[in-house]
């Protein structure tokens, strides 16, 4: 085990499965103590077991945080058993893909999304910056996506609440950057986890595994940079702040051509 983290105290959100799962078993191996949160007890325990038997120190919090009370209550425990609280990594998420024009009657798709995405993430932040205020110190690690540096179609409900999550971690950082609470925003490419693997054509496209994805988290934890993205997420960042349009129309036809080969090669390998 590495000393990195030692001492410090990581609420890691979405630590049932895939990248959270991942990065929660590699931050207790850097020597922090790991507050495991998710819905689900039972895969909870069994990262937490893994954490245990290679020596690492992890809890488990089962939590709903779309829900105030169920938050608030959890919020509580963590205060008591842990004197100090260094960095919360908002890592869970829903994702939904489909065509804006076939959500015109499905409000409630934009409506769960940002429930888990954005107001679930904000309001475990706001329950625990207190204590990052008393302390003088906390970080706060955003996961988001290589997918709101450019614009790409048929996620519109996933990007809208990434990018709204983004602009609230950097108005943290503005507000309270000078009273020790910092902020990483992580930009992942499309990561092979339970997430990803219901979209049927996505089985066959290249993507990052959840265990490499899960050291982008614990490079936010310990290097505590602004932000952790890729060569390509950050030069599409460049390129539409110059030529917004330009990128846009240029790229329609690329994520077309994408979805077609995807297409071909799912089938291929389904029969």
């Amino acid at each position: 085990m590495s000393a990195r983290l030692a001492g410090r105290t990581i609420v890691l959100t979405g630590a049932s499965s895939g990248i959270g799962a991942e990065a929660a078993r590699k931050l207790a191996r850097q020597g922090a103590t790991v507050c495991l949160l998710a819905r689900r007890q039972g895969e909870l325990e069994a990262v937490r077991a893994d954490i245990a038997a290679a020596g690492g120190d992890a809890h488990t919090y089962a939590v709903d945080l779309t829900d105030d009370e169920q938050t608030r209550l959890v919020v509580e425990r963590l205060l008591v058993a842990h004197p100090h609280i260094d960095v919360v990594v908002n890592n869970a998420a829903r994702s939904i893909r489909r065509p804006i024009v076939d959500s015109v009657d499905r409000m409630h798709d934009f409506e769960r999304t940002m429930a888990i995405n954005y107001f679930g993430a904000v309001r475990l932040t706001l329950a625990l910056l207190p204590r990052f205020v008393e302390q003088g110190h906390g970080h706060v690690v955003i996961s988001s996506s290589m997918s709101t540096q450019v614009p790409i179609p048929l996620f519109s409900a996933y990007l809208a609440s990434k990018s709204a999550l983004e602009s609230f971690a950097r108005s943290l950082s503005a507000e309270l950057g000078s009273d020790g609470i910092s902020t990483t925003v992580v930009h992942f490419p499309m990561v092979r986890t339970p997430m990803s693997g219901g979209t049927d054509i996505y089985r066959a496209m290249p993507m990052l595994s959840a265990d490499r994805a899960a050291n982008w988290l614990v490079k936010a934890a310990v290097d505590r940079p602004t932000r952790v993205t890729s060569l390509q997420g950050a030069a599409a960042e460049i390129a539409m702040a110059a030529v917004p349009g330009v990128v846009t129309a240029g790229l329609r036809p690329a994520f077309r051509a994408m979805d077609r080969v995807l297409a071909k090669r799912a089938a291929t390998d389904r029969t």
